[in-house]
């Protein structure tokens, strides 16, 4: 590989996974179409050097955010069990559905997804109100806090509907599966609108969770040989520098910003979706 090919890769990865770390999705996402429509790479390279990239990514971002206090272990640890049992149910399903529907199913998700994010945007941070102290998330001591260097002070939440919660990471886990795309992008909505958790909070959970399945995934990768080290390498480099700037950005920003960020993210993803659904594929799909 040429120097100016490996520079290439490793400022794409920082970007990509400044984004995803910042937002709290797999930089897959961002990265597999730049892979594929600009680097010349073929879809399995891609989606290799993506698993790659998205490992970084949570491994860089894991450590300042749980130093600040954003990431919440015991809610990460419950709600993976429920994703991993949705992407296993979808293993199961696959070519059952069809997979326009899919795509349109996913895009509307998205788009409801992001409507009830931009209700959201008004609503009093730190709401501490008591709630049945026999529901699930009081007896799995899910409720926390965080340090919010924007408004400079701790903002305290308490986690709702568990239940909930736990079903919609079902289905993003099934859709995920089924798609063959990242769960990320569904898990933070869920997050937000479900349990109620601070979107920083989501965002920096989600980091964590989504490092655990790329894991899994990066070892079927590894041991079929899709994973080319030459251009492994500069994305896995360039993906710890960007996950390191995308949780500096995470814990500096307002949350109010970062939701319109997301919210646009969102919108973008679900007409690609719809534009897919229709038979136009203007990129490669990020696991």
């Amino acid at each position: 590989m040429h120097a100016w090919s490996a520079g290439w890769l490793f400022v794409v990865s920082i970007g990509s996974s400044a984004l995803g770390g910042a937002l709290g999705m797999a930089s897959g996402i961002f990265i597999v179409p730049v892979l594929t429509l600009f680097g010349g790479l073929g879809i399995h390279a891609a989606v290799a050097a993506s698993i790659v990239s998205v490992i970084a990514c949570s491994c860089g971002s894991a450590a300042p955010f749980l130093k600040s206090g954003l990431t919440n272990i015991r809610v990460a640890i419950v709600l993976e069990v429920a994703t991993t049992l949705g992407a296993l149910t979808g293993v199961l399903l696959t070519g059952i559905l069809s997979v326009p529907f899919l795509y349109f199913l996913f895009a509307a998700v998205l788009l409801v997804s992001a409507s009830q994010m931009m209700a959201r945007r008004h609503e009093i941070l730190g709401e501490t109100d008591v709630s049945n102290l026999r529901d699930w998330a009081t007896v799995l001591r899910l409720h926390s806090s965080y340090p919010d260097h924007a408004l400079g002070r701790d903002i305290s939440y308490r986690v709702r509907r568990v239940p909930l919660g736990l079903a919609l990471m079902y289905g993003a886990g099934l859709i995920s599966a089924l798609l063959g795309i990242g769960s990320g992008v569904l898990k933070i909505p869920a997050m937000d609108t479900a349990l109620r958790l601070p979107l920083k909070v989501s965002s920096a959970t989600s980091n964590f969770m989504i490092g655990v399945t790329a894991a899994a995934s990066g070892v079927a990768y590894f041991v079929r040989g899709d994973i080319d080290p030459v251009v492994a390498g500069p994305v896995a480099l360039g993906s710890v520098l960007g996950a390191l700037l995308g949780a500096r950005f995470l814990m500096v920003v307002s949350g109010n910003k970062l939701r319109l960020f997301f919210v646009v993210v969102l919108v973008a993803l679900a007409a690609q979706m719809l534009l897919s659904a229709l038979g136009i594929h203007l990129t490669g799909q990020a696991a």
